[in-house]
């Protein structure tokens, strides 16, 4: 049993680096896919993201064709399916090491915007519930974990200030720095909608999506490798390929109205 978790996943690095984005997180889920297939892996679980969803950087839009590859091998005699979540606490990357680390060095802690939210699970919950989707794993399916409500990424640093002791904006300050390249204020809300279906676990569910035929699939990493290989423009093959692609300059524009932002806003 494969549980494919290697991913560049660096958002601004990779809006920069747009060609190791393809051939690591695309090229290296379809070559690991082709192995699985070859050497008769019983089941082979994709580690995917939210940023996956309506993605707006490179990062997220590559990750969003790996759930294609995965998706598309329904008639394989290896069993493939895909689970996406969002931020994992503690994580390699993620925010609560730099916080605290930026708290030890006696600040600043920066924030991106204060504005922004993200979705958090701890890493045994995440590995918990991902070993248990793939448990449940029957074919081409895209689970869904539920994370709960989103979190402000201010309120956390202002939260972890506090637990150390210390005054926010007196001892420690909190700087804005601004949204980065790529970077979108929420993302997608990953509980149960209309487009879930329910497991028998309360916390996952799967995604009702059609996936795409293979030799599609086949077609559209072709459009990917050929931008990569000419060293043309990237971003316009992925917006050919991924159509759930957008500018995050209009997503975040609109982004108060979103779901996301009103549920942490509640917090």
């Amino acid at each position: 049993m494969i549980f494919h978790a290697a991913a560049h996943k660096h958002v601004p690095l990779m809006e920069h680096s747009c060609a190791e984005a393809i051939k690591n997180n695309v090229i290296g889920t379809y070559n690991a896919a082709d192995m699985a297939e070859k050497y008769g892996a019983e089941k082979f679980i994709l580690i995917s993201t939210d940023k996956a969803v309506n993605p707006t950087n490179v990062m997220g839009a590559s990750k969003r064709v790996c759930e294609m590859v995965i998706q598309c091998r329904t008639e394989s005699k290896t069993c493939f399916a895909a689970v996406r979540f969002g931020n994992v606490l503690g994580s390699n990357g993620s925010v609560i090491p730099l916080f605290k680390r930026q708290i030890a060095q006696g600040g600043p802690v920066t924030v991106t915007d204060k504005r922004i939210v993200r979705y958090f699970m701890t890493i045994p919950e995440a590995s918990q519930l991902v070993m248990l989707a793939g448990k449940m794993a029957k074919r081409g399916e895209l689970f869904v974990l539920d994370m709960g409500v989103p979190v402000k990424i201010y309120d956390l640093a202002v939260n972890m200030i506090r637990l150390s002791g210390l005054v926010p904006d007196k001892d420690i300050k909190i700087e804005e720095v601004g949204l980065r390249p790529g970077e979108k204020l929420y993302e997608e809300l990953l509980v149960k909608t209309e487009e879930l279906d329910k497991t028998e676990n309360g916390l996952i569910f799967v995604e009702r999506d059609t996936p795409c035929a293979r030799a599609e699939v086949d077609r559209r990493i072709s459009v990917l490798m050929q931008a990569v290989n000419s060293h043309g423009d990237i971003k316009a093959a992925i917006a050919e390929v991924v159509p759930t692609y957008r500018d995050p300059d209009e997503v975040n524009k609109i982004a108060a109205e979103a779901e996301e932002m009103k549920l942490a806003g509640k917090q």
